[in-house]
């Protein structure tokens, strides 16, 4: 924050983009999260494992960056499909949870 030198309302304003973006990231977690979407974005809890591995903040985050890296490697997972077509039905599976995060966003 002090390398910022913002004082004042400069220094609300900034704290208020902090606060709304970390905000939208937690809702966004949660509504993955309930529509079971998690697995897709990252591990499910872990056996022995008391705490979630990881929080809605995180699974809100990467959600967006696994969107982002499906779109921008779709062609590359297309052309491996056709080599292994069986495959297929995981691959369609991965493309309505992409479509599901980015109705939840």
């Amino acid at each position: 924050m002090e390398s910022t030198y913002a004082t004042g309302q400069r220094l609300i304003a900034l704290i208020l983009l902090i606060a709304i973006a970390y905000t939208i990231a937690v809702l966004a977690g949660r509504n993955s999260r309930t529509m079971g979407l998690q697995q897709y974005v990252g591990r499910l809890q872990e056996l022995k494992r008391y705490a979630r591995r990881h929080s809605a903040f995180w699974v809100g985050l990467y959600g967006c960056l696994w969107v982002g890296a499906m779109e921008f490697w779709s062609d590359l997972a297309i052309a491996l499909v056709r080599l292994k077509p069986g495959k297929l039905p995981y691959f369609h599976r991965g493309l309505r949870a992409m479509t599901l995060i980015q109705s939840a966003l």
